[in-house]
Order: C-alpha cells, then structure tokens, then sequence
C-alpha cells in the first residue's frame, strides 16, 4: 500500500456502493462510467486491494471493499463538516420532512447522508405517512416539504420521478389457487388501493380486502405469510418477495409519478435547498 486516500476518489466509491451500479452512481456524481471506472483503479491501486466485483447485476463490494466503506463515509463526514464550518456555507436549521414508508425505505438513507455530507447543521425531521396524509399535514403547515405519489398521468408536471405499481406475493404463491383473491392494501384513500381494486373489477376478478393499513411493515408480513397479494412500488418490493408476472394473470397497473409539495408559496431557503437536494438526487437512486 503507497499513497494517501484521494477525497474525490473515496466519493466515487461511497456512490457506486450505495447505487450498486456504475450507471447509477455516474448520473449521481455527473461522470461517465469509464470515468468512474477509472477511478476506481486508481483507489485499488493506491490500497493494492480490490473493491469491487462486477456482476451481471451492476456491481458488488468486495470483502475489503465492505471493510473501506464505513472508513471512507467517516472520512467524507468530517471532509465536508470542516469544508461547510470554514467556508461559512452551511446552511442550519430544521426541515420537517414528509415521505411515505415505501419510499422512506428505499430512498431516504442515501437522501439524507448526502445533504447531511453538505449540510451538518441542518436537522431532517422525518414523518413518515400515505400521501393523502401528508397531504393534510401540508394544509395544517404540520411539514414544511413533502414527497408526494400522484397519478402518473400524460402531461403531469412536476414529476421527478416515476414509479410502476406491481403485484407482489409470497415466492410459491399460485393466484389460481384464490377464488377470491386476498388483498393487503394501504388505506382506502391511496392510490396503490384504489387501483388495484379497479383494475381487479374491470377485469370482473373477484376479491375481498384482508388487510389494510398505511403499515408498509404490516402489508410485508401479510403478503409473506402467504395468505394475501399487495400492490407495491417496484422499487420497495423486498428481495424475499416476488413480483407476479403478467402470465398470473391479474390486470396490469398503472404507474405512479413522485413529486415535492412545499407548504407554502415561498419556501425558505433551507428548505428549497433540500428539496433541489432531492430533485438531483431522486432520479438516480
């Protein structure tokens, strides 16, 4: 081992191990693949270790990979801390942050670590509920920003992100073997609820409701027990889980388009920085 660990090299990394792909991670950090690819020689050069492992998935960390990673997070959370105290950029302050379970689950880990890389004196608190409610909080002015699902419609502005509804069961759940198809579904208001019981009803499929709640913790339990079928976002459908294939035969869904609410006209600038955090972040994630 020679050298010194290169700032720049070691956020290269911290990207491509959260993404899990260099496609990913170069939309993140605003390079080509090979660019990135090249970096990555670089850092395995300097440690004379190899990091990561390319599969036909995107790309894996390696045993001394999985080691550099919580080391070079440490790293970057001071580099930036010392970089936004001195320079006197720091943003500082509170946001009250509105984001449904399912995509708390997948995208806040990543959202929040990089703003914070940015911004360490600003505090995120997070509440997390179905968009109908935070809907509500936004009119009460109990959130000051809020990641909302709306119909993925023709000609929706304001969509950052878009997101197809899928039909999700236990590995080995049959459909054929339901006369009537047991549903686990968010609240009645949601629109994963509301379309799969139209869609399953323009289809004339007979169904009854087993469970429904905001619970995306609940829906997962219910859906692994075997004993229902939930309509999730693709990207919060767990590993353990399967998405049904159209040869199931159910109906085929519709997508849902994600966007930021602000609960007033005029943000602050704290909060409109966090919010353009997102809509640079969101798509590559």
């Amino acid at each position: 081992m020679s050298g010194s660990l290169d700032i720049d090299l070691l956020r290269s990394f911290t990207v491509i191990a959260e993404s899990g792909s260099l496609s990913r991670a170069a939309s993140r950090v605003g390079r080509t693949q090979s660019a990135l690819s090249m970096q990555m020689k670089r850092l395995e050069d300097t440690l004379n270790q190899p990091l990561l492992l390319r599969t036909g998935r995107g790309v894996q960390l390696t045993a001394q990979g999985e080691r550099l990673l919580p080391h070079a997070q440490r790293i970057l959370r001071s580099h930036d801390e010392a970089m936004a105290e001195l320079s006197g950029k720091g943003l500082s302050g509170t946001i009250r942050f509105g984001c449904p379970d399912d995509y708390a689950a997948v995208f806040l880990p990543s959202l929040l670590r990089d703003f914070a890389s940015q911004h360490p004196q600003v505090l995120v608190e997070v509440i997390c509920t179905v968009s109908p409610r935070l809907l509500e909080q936004l009119d009460t002015h109990a959130v000051d920003l809020a990641m909302i699902s709306q119909p993925d419609d023709p000609g929706t502005e304001g969509v950052i992100r878009r997101e197809p509804l899928v039909w999700v069961a236990s590995q080995g759940t049959a459909v054929a073997d339901f006369d009537l198809l047991p549903l686990a579904l968010s609240h009645p208001d949601t629109l994963d609820h509301q379309a799969a019981r139209r869609t399953l009803e323009e289809q004339g499929r007979a169904y009854r409701v087993a469970y429904a709640s905001s619970s995306l913790a609940g829906l997962t339990a219910l859906v692994r027990s075997g004993q229902a079928i939930a309509v999730l976002t693709q990207t919060a459908v767990p590993d353990d889980l399967q998405i049904l294939p159209p040869s199931a035969g159910l109906p085929e869904l519709p997508g849902v388009g994600i966007t930021l609410r602000f609960d007033k006209d005029s943000p602050s600038a704290l909060v409109t920085a966090f919010a353009d955090h997102i809509r640079s972040i969101l798509p590559a994630l």
